[in-house]
């Protein structure tokens, strides 16, 4: 049977599913990820969720198209998904204040017990600052690149106690410095803090609290970069 195409930022999320792992995938698409995963044997069962019936559809004939048993729910983040039949859960392609509401939504998913993989488009280090002060450590994460854009996967996992994240921290955490991409993905993200920098000393009346941390965060970021070797 032919594999199903991953795409950098997808085939980065896959990498991180154990080897045998029951999976929710949750705004599954077309359902490339979950097929992907059934097909290779990397998982022993999976699910997929999404809101639209549209792609779900799609995502139906892409899994009896390649010969493999994927369960759809058409329903809104966790909904359609009970804590028992699975123990990783990937969440892509949205932005981190959707993935945080998902996640806020279905407490337990945050019990320790379930393994989360997840990607978002946006406001990451939002996502970080929400996964930390909820009990949720971060195991890992891995940049990837799709032509000029970087992403970033995040593995995490629920049941600890709540801890903080620096500005720097929930930004460019140090955990990144190792990864291949990191100079380039740290020189993107200094690019952008620079600009908002600057648009915070341009501004009439800027707030004096909110200039410091955006030049300690600016200043902490050109020092991150020094130590990449």
């Amino acid at each position: 049977m032919e594999s199903m195409h991953l795409t950098p930022r997808l085939a980065l999320a896959a990498s991180f599913v154990p080897e045998g792992a029951r999976l929710a995938d949750i705004g599954t698409d077309h359902g490339k990820l979950p097929v992907s995963l059934l097909l290779s044997g990397r998982v022993r069962a999976a699910v997929g969720s999404d809101i639209r019936p549209g792609p779900l559809a799609h995502a139906a004939r892409n899994a009896r198209e390649h010969g493999v048993t994927l369960p759809l729910r058409l329903a809104p983040g966790l909904d359609g998904v009970t804590p028992e039949e699975c123990d990783t859960i990937t969440i892509a392609g949205m932005g981190g204040e959707t993935i945080a509401g998902i996640l806020r939504q279905a407490p337990w998913a945050l019990d320790g017990r379930h393994l989360l993989i997840l990607q978002a488009m946006t406001m990451l280090p939002m996502l970080r600052c929400w996964l930390a002060e909820n009990g949720c450590m971060i195991e890992a994460e891995r940049i990837c690149r799709e032509g000029r854009k970087f992403y970033v996967v995040t593995l995490a996992r629920g049941g600890s106690s709540p801890w903080q994240l620096s500005p720097l921290d929930s930004t460019a955490p140090a955990w990144l410095s190792a990864d291949p991409l990191a100079r380039d993905y740290f020189t993107h993200l200094l690019r952008r803090e620079e600009a908002m920098l600057h648009g915070l000393e341009k501004s009439r009346a800027p707030e004096p609290e909110a200039l410091e941390i955006q030049r300690r965060l600016v200043n902490g970021l050109r020092a991150r970069m020094e130590g990449i070797k």
